[in-house]
């Protein structure tokens, strides 16, 4: 069987023209790729994890304080099966939170970028969480670069279209599987909407990733590797030379169903005002514009979002 490769990031510094090779071709070929030596501290991600398992306990009714509606859970929290895979019929089994960027309310995305809540029941849940969303900024931004190049792109190409993105740090917590014969994987198959997602640290197996052939493979991490995946706007940015691979997460086939998961995933997004037309590098005659209307990052955003049953 296949599996998805982990490249070490600090031979970016070292060995920059193979690991850029090497990368593009785990993207061109997978969508995903693990990346290990990033040197973001093991102590923050525990931390981390550490105080969004402190929220998840409280009491629901504590929790549903922080449920802003009508704001399509963009920050703050959004309670069991309401979020629904495009397509499927049954809602993820999750509960989840959205720390998004801290902007200059005088911004001019401001309109679109709700400022963050924070739990006050969970005193480092701020400087904790937040810590972990600008280190995953810096290290998607690193990650950027190597893309940027492979496709002849300038290195800092994407530098000043995802400064004011409207990124998101999701904690998740999948409740233990407690039914016998549940429909549900606990997330459905589905793409992610964004430019790439950084995945820090599941603490269960369960994530699978769809193969060019058709096969499901387990997506199994060692150490510090953080999993990295291309979302729909960088295929489109791309012209689909980097896939958006359809990704889900089932319920493991062991006692581990029986345990909760929890599991932090990275969104980064383009600024809200990027337009998603293919890069002139990515078109060639024999891949074509697969593109013929424009459409900024929020439109895509707002239309995608509908489709999740998130607004």
């Amino acid at each position: 069987m296949k599996k998805v490769p982990t490249l070490d990031i600090r031979r970016f510094d070292t060995d920059r023209a193979n690991f850029v090779a090497e990368l593009g071709a785990a993207y061109r070929e997978f969508g995903f790729c693990g990346i290990s030596g990033h040197g973001i501290p093991r102590e923050l991600i525990d931390g981390a994890y550490d105080v969004f398992q402190q929220f998840f306990a409280l009491p629901s009714d504590v929790k549903m304080q922080y449920h802003l509606k009508g704001t399509g859970g963009a920050r703050g929290y959004t309670p069991f099966k309401v979020e629904t895979a495009k397509d499927s019929k049954h809602a993820d089994l999750k509960e989840f939170w959205h720390v998004g960027r801290e902007i200059p309310r005088d911004s001019k995305f401001a309109d679109v970028m709700a400022p963050n809540i924070w739990p006050s029941e969970v005193p480092d849940f701020k400087e904790k969480g937040y810590g972990l969303f600008e280190a995953l900024d810096q290290l998607g931004s690193r990650v950027l670069r190597a893309l940027a190049l492979h496709i002849d792109l300038p290195e800092n190409y994407f530098e000043d279209k995802t400064d004011l993105g409207n990124s998101i740090l999701r904690p998740i917590h999948y409740p233990p599987i407690t039914e016998e014969n549940i429909p549900n994987v606990r997330a459905g198959a589905h793409e992610d909407i964004n430019f790439i997602t950084l995945l820090v640290g599941a603490s269960a197996e369960g994530l699978e990733v769809l193969s060019r052939e058709g096969e499901w493979l387990p997506i199994t991490t060692e150490g510090d590797t953080i999993v990295v995946n291309i979302g729909d706007m960088l295929q489109r940015l791309t012209n689909h030379v980097y896939p958006s691979t359809t990704h889900r997460v089932v319920n493991p086939q062991n006692e581990n169903a029986r345990k909760p998961r929890y599991s932090v995933p990275y969104f980064l997004h383009p600024n809200p005002d990027v337009v998603l037309d293919p890069v002139p590098q990515c078109v060639t005659p024999d891949n074509p514009s697969r593109y013929d209307t424009s459409i900024t990052s929020h439109e895509y955003l707002l239309q995608r979002l509908r489709e999740i049953k998130l607004i």
